[in-house]
């Protein structure tokens, strides 16, 4: 099973993937409070969760699409895959999220953490 957000926002498309694009940027991640890439790997801290690292697997500035697999984590996640895609809409720009997470039983906090993210990333946006 995989978690599927669509959102809309009232910004344009290049100021929300100058946010989704910058794999080191991660104001928009509620709880993270630091982080680093390499160029391939993005490490991040998070106050009583621990480090989590992420390979970035795609990156594509032209199409505004980032996928990324979490590979190291506390816990008991087994796998962990997601793909964002920024594209134009009437409004703004539109967020298209897919995320796919083993076992099944992390959706539930995987999707409430991806609905944080896009509280703070309309925070963000507005200011």
């Amino acid at each position: 099973m995989a978690i599927e957000i669509h959102h809309e926002f009232a910004a344009t498309p290049e100021a929300l993937w100058d946010i989704l694009g910058t794999p080191d940027r991660v104001d928009w991640v509620p709880g993270v409070e630091s982080c680093s890439f390499d160029g391939e790997v993005r490490s991040l801290v998070l106050p009583g969760a621990g480090a989590i690292k992420e390979r970035i697997l795609k990156h594509d500035d032209e199409s505004r699409t980032l996928e990324y697999a979490c590979f190291e984590s506390p816990g008991g996640l087994e796998s962990h895959h997601a793909r964002v895609q920024v594209t134009a809409s009437e409004t703004g720009c539109k967020l298209v999220w897919q995320t796919s997470v083993m076992p099944e039983s992390i959706e539930p906090f995987i999707k409430g953490s991806m609905h944080g993210c896009i509280e703070r990333l309309e925070t963000i946006l507005r200011s």
